[in-house]
């Protein structure tokens, strides 16, 4: 792990966002699953990317990497013996692909070792545990460490998930029911927290051809025996990682975003609604997006939707003038880092007033932060977070592990100099 010392500067220029992870993910998937060949543009090849592309290979499609784009040929998949001696997926230390891949994998009878690394393996599966049990599908795993090895084949079935444990256990399903020679149904038992995510997957399965009927998000109605189509598609930039300059401009750094979709179904979008309850103003021109702040107010931000952002947008409320709360924010615990106690921890060392709850934080906002020594917790939004808290800083941030944000977004420190951001010991 490498150390990065960040000097206190204002950024100000234009940055291009970084595609959606989450989308990505779920055309790479979608693309895979369909018969013949698609295109998908605007590909970044973060760790979590790269793990789903090996994902679908190690099932027998065909994927091309391009610079920007992939060609991706989904004739070869589920056609490759995979029940002797079997398929490993490497899901290095993405969530996504471990939670969408499980279902995928065993749309046909299989065989296949999940393994992984950091915190992947102390994520809660019991969600598909509980269906192993049920429909007599094999499974064996290690406490604490990702090496799960599952035999058997996906049934049609009536899916009864609660709706407050991550939606990627339902998107999962959602992928792998149509291919299925019945019909099933996914009920959800409790409120559905992070919606965003779901609409993301209905539309990316509408896209490919896939009909999923949405009773008021309560229940899923899906057809068997249906056929992914092959299409070309352009990922959408990612309001996840746009968060971070939108924060930044709230916190009166000057930043245009560029290639910015207002319309976007993406639950991170929430972040210009939370900006907006703090006092900031949203400009749109020609050129692109860029916030303005006019004096940051507390506010209550509610993290059901979007736990992703709540780091960053937790920075801007630790700055805000009065009490601020995070509410429904549990589900940062088990991320890659528990990053409810994370953000509170390394607030506190600038400075700030942070007090960590058992699903929730308060903060009393501050002046300014102070700056010193702090810890990514091997995170990759824990370090890109702190590095948009340096720009507010008395003093110098030094943070333990740059090369964490390779996760999600590995060119952000080529960004963040690119924007003026000042790194001690020249150009990375």
């Amino acid at each position: 792990m490498s150390q990065i010392k960040l000097i206190p500067t204002k950024l100000k220029g234009k940055v291009s966002v970084p595609p959606s992870k989450s989308l990505a993910h779920r055309a790479i998937i979608a693309a895979s699953l369909a018969k013949g060949i698609s295109r998908i543009d605007h590909i970044e090849y973060s760790q979590d990317i790269k793990a789903t592309i090996g994902a679908m290979e190690a099932l027998g499609t065909i994927i091309e990497q391009h610079e920007d784009y992939l060609i991706i040929n989904g004739n070869y998949t589920f056609t490759k013996n995979n029940t002797m001696p079997g398929v490993q997926i490497d899901c290095e230390e993405s969530g996504s692909t471990l939670r969408f891949m499980v279902p995928i994998s065993l749309v046909k009878e299989n065989k296949v070792r999940f393994i992984g690394r950091g915190q992947l393996g102390k994520r809660p599966l019991d969600t598909y545990y509980e269906i192993f049990e049920r429909q007599d599908i094999g499974y064996l795993y290690r406490e604490n460490v990702l090496d799960l090895n599952v035999v058997g084949e996906l049934k049609p079935d009536l899916y009864r998930i609660p709706g407050n444990i991550s939606s990627q256990f339902i998107t999962g399903l959602l992928f792998a029911l149509p291919l299925l020679s019945f019909d099933s149904i996914i009920e959800i038992t409790t409120p559905l927290e992070s919606k965003g995510y779901i609409d993301l997957t209905l539309q990316v399965l509408k896209l490919y051809g896939i009909e999923v009927v949405n009773h008021e998000y309560k229940q899923f109605i899906i057809r068997g025996r249906q056929e992914y189509k092959a299409r070309d598609y352009r990922v959408e930039s990612d309001f996840s990682q746009a968060a971070f300059y939108l924060v930044a401009g709230a916190l009166g750094n000057d930043v245009t975003l560029l290639d910015l979709n207002l319309d976007s179904l993406q639950g991170d979008k929430a972040t210009i609604d939370f900006l907006k309850q703090m006092n900031c103003e949203i400009i749109e021109n020609d050129e692109g997006i860029k916030v303005v702040s006019h004096g940051l107010k507390a506010t209550t931000v509610d993290a059901s939707q979007c736990p992703d952002v709540i780091p960053v947008v937790s920075l801007a409320l630790a700055l805000a003038s009065g009490h601020s709360e995070v509410i429904n924010a549990g589900r940062l615990r088990i991320k890659e880092c528990d990053r409810l106690q994370a953000t509170v921890e390394e607030l506190n060392k600038l400075k700030a007033q942070a007090v960590e709850h058992e699903s929730s934080m308060e903060l009393e906002g501050v002046g300014t932060l102070i700056g010193g020594n702090v810890s990514s917790h091997d995170d990759h939004r824990m370090a890109m977070m702190l590095a948009i808290a340096s720009t507010v800083c008395k003093e110098p941030i030094i943070i333990d592990n740059k090369g964490c944000v390779k996760k999600s977004y590995p060119s952000f420190w080529k960004d963040f100099e690119m924007l003026g951001g000042k790194i001690d010991g020249g150009n990375l």
